[in-house]
C-alpha cells in the first residue's frame, strides 16, 4: 500500500494546480467554436505529436502494459509493436490529408461533420450516426477513466473511493471545461512528457541501470519470458494471438479524439517534423512500460518476497519501494496525467459531438460561434455527471466495454476515413454502411468465442467494413458532382497546403 505522507500529497496537489493554471491560460485565448474544439488549428508539432499520444494512451500505458510484459514477458513486444507501427503509419498516411480535407470540407470541426460535409450529405445521416456512436463509446470509455483516477486518488491519499472519484472527475472538467482542445492539448504535453520519464526512471533505476543482468535473471527464472514465438509456459503462439496483437495498430485511423490533433495542427508542413516526435516519444514509453513489466518480475520476487495480486499495479509497487516520498509523488503523478490526458479529451470530442454533431444540425442550424461553445461546455458538465454516475461501482460491468472501444472505433471509423481521404468514388451510402457495418461487426463478434471468433475483433470488422464500403458505393452510383468537384479542390490544396 502507498504511504500516505505530506510530501506525495504535497506533490500531487501542486501538479493538479499547474495543470489548472494551463487550463486557465487557454480559457484566456478561447472565444470561438474553432478555439473551443480544434485550437484555432494552431498546434506546433510538439503539442500535436505529445497530445496524441497521451490522449492515446491514457492509464492503460503505466498500469496495463506494464502488467501485460509482467505476465507475458516478451509476447508483450508484438503488442507494442503493433501499436507502434499503427501510430507512425497513422501520422504518415492520414494526419496530413485529412488535415487538408477537414479545411476543404468548409472548415469541418469534428470527425461526423467532416464526413458529412465530405459527401454532401444533406440529411445529416452521416452526422448522427458518427455521433451516436462516439458519444455512446467514449461515455464508457470516460467512464471507466474516472475509476481508474478514483482507484488512484482513494490509494495515495487514503480517501473514500466516491470522495476520491468526485475530485478526479472535478479536476478533468475544470480545465477541460473552461480552456477546451487548447487546455487539453497544452496539459497533454505536460503530462505526456512527464509520463514518458516516468516510464524510464522506474526501470533504470530499478534494474540499477544493467539490462544484461536484467536479462539473465529473466531467463534464470523461465527462458520462455525471452522468447518472441512462445508463451510463458512453452506453447507455440497461435496466429490468432499473434494477428490480434499486431491488430491493435488498426484502431489509429477510427480515432476521435487523435484524429483532432491532425486537423488542429498548424500547418501542413509541421505535420513531418510532428510525425517524428510522436513515434519516438511512442518507441519510448513503449519500452519504458515493457521494462516496467520485466524489471518488475525480478524485483518484486527477489527484492521484495511477495506475490503480486494485481499484476497492474507493478509501477505503483515499483515506485513506492524505490523513491523517496516526493520522488515518488511525482512519478505516481504520472499515473493521473495519464489517466486525465485521455479523459480531457474524451469528455471534449463527446462535448463536440454533442454541441456541434446533435444541437447545432438539429435544433439551432442558426445557433452563433459563441452559443456552441457556451453548448459543448454545458455538454461536458451534462456527460461528466454521467460518466460519474456509471463511474460509482468500481467493479461496474462498463469496464467491459473499454475492451472494446478501441476496436469499436477503429472498425467503425478506420476504413471509412481512409477511403475517404483516398478513393474519390466513395460515396455517402458507402460512408454509412461502413461505420454500422465495422461498429456491428465488432459488437457481436466480441460475444462469440472459440476458433476465428478469439480473433481481436477489430481484425474482422476492419475488413468488413472495408468491404461494406467499397461494395455498397459501386452498386448505388457515382459520387454527386458537388462531392466530387470538392474532391478535386482537395487535391488541389494537398499540393498548395505543402
Amino acid at each position: 500500500m502507498i504511504e500516505n505522507n505530506f510530501a506525495i500529497t504535497a506533490t500531487f496537489i501542486a501538479y493538479l494546480l499547474a495543470m489548472l493554471a494551463i487550463g486557465y491560460m487557454a480559457y484566456k485565448r478561447t472565444s470561438s467554436s474553432s478555439d473551443y474544439f480544434l485550437g484555432g488549428r494552431s498546434l506546433g508539432p510538439w503539442p500535436s505529436a505529445i497530445s496524441a499520444g497521451a490522449s492515446d494512451m491514457s492509464g492503460w500505458l503505466l498500469l496495463g502494459l506494464p502488467g501485460y510484459a509482467y505476465l507475458a514477458g516478451f509476447e508483450s513486444l508484438w503488442l507494442a509493436g503493433g501499436l507502434l507501427l499503427g501510430t507512425w503509419l497513422n501520422w504518415l498516411i492520414c494526419a496530413k490529408r485529412l488535415r487538408t480535407y477537414s479545411i476543404t470540407a468548409d472548415n469541418s470541426l469534428t470527425l461526423p461533420e467532416f464526413l458529412s460535409r465530405r459527401f454532401d450529405d444533406n440529411s445529416k445521416l452521416i452526422q448522427t450516426i458518427s455521433a451516436f456512436f462516439i458519444l455512446l463509446f467514449f461515455l464508457f470509455y470516460t467512464s471507466a477513466g474516472l475509476v481508474a483516477g478514483g482507484k488512484l486518488f482513494e490509494t495515495v491519499f487514503g480517501l473514500d473511493y466516491t470522495l476520491a472519484l468526485f475530485i478526479g472527475t472535478v479536476c478533468v472538467v475544470t480545465y477541460t471545461l473552461f480552456g477546451g482542445f487548447l487546455a487539453v492539448s497544452w496539459t497533454d504535453l505536460v503530462q505526456g512528457l512527464l509520463m514518458s520519464a516516468a516510464l524510464l526512471i522506474v526501470p533504470i533505476t530499478a534494474m540499477n541501470a544493467d539490462p544484461v543482468h536484467l536479462m539473465e535473471t529473466l531467463h534464470s527464472k523461465n527462458p520462455e519470458l525471452l522468447t518472441f514465438w512462445n508463451d510463458i509456459k512453452g506453447q507455440p503462439l497461435s496466429w490468432i494471438v499473434i494477428l490480434s496483437l499486431l491488430g491493435w495498430g488498426l484502431g489509429y485511423f477510427g480515432q476521435p479524439h487523435i484524429l483532432a490533433r491532425f486537423k488542429a495542427t498548424r500547418s501542413n508542413k509541421d505535420i513531418g517534423s510532428a510525425r517524428r516526435i510522436a513515434v519516438i516519444w511512442t518507441a519510448l514509453s513503449m519500452i519504458g512500460a515493457l521494462l516496467v513489466g520485466l524489471t518488475g518480475i525480478v524485483y518484486v520476487d527477489g527484492n521484495l518476497g511477495v506475490e503480486l495480486a494485481d499484476s497492474e499495479k507493478v509501477f505503483m509497487l515499483l515506485v513506492n519501494a524505490i523513491f523517496h516520498p516526493v520522488m515518488a509523488g511525482i512519478l505516481l503523478a504520472a499515473i493521473l496525467a495519464a489517466i486525465m490526458s485521455t479523459a480531457d479529451s474524451q469528455l471534449l470530442v463527446s462535448s463536440s459531438a454533442l454541441a456541434e454533431d446533435f444541437y447545432k444540425q438539429v435544433f439551432r442550424p442558426q445557433a452563433s460561434s459563441q452559443e456552441i461553445v457556451m453548448v459543448g461546455r454545458i455538454a461536458v458538465i451534462l456527460l461528466s455527471i454521467v460518466a460519474f454516475i456509471l463511474a460509482l461501482d468500481p467493479e461496474s460491468s462498463v469496464l467491459a466495454l473499454v475492451s472494446y472501444a478501441w476496436a469499436g472505433f477503429g472498425a467503425a471509423f478506420g476504413p471509412v476515413l481512409l477511403l475517404s481521404l483516398y478513393w474519390k468514388e466513395m460515396n455517402r451510402n458507402g460512408a454509412i454502411a461502413g461505420i454500422l457495418v465495422g461498429a456491428i461487426t465488432v459488437v457481436v463478434w466480441k460475444q462469440l468465442t472459440g476458433g476465428i471468433f478469439d480473433l481481436y475483433e477489430i481484425i474482422p470488422g476492419f475488413i468488413f467494413a472495408t468491404l461494406a464500403v467499397v461494395v455498397v458505393s459501386k452498386a448505388t452510383g457515382a459520387p454527386s458532382d458537388a462531392v466530387q468537384k470538392q474532391y478535386q479542390q482537395y487535391q488541389q490544396n494537398l499540393a498548395e497546403f505543402d
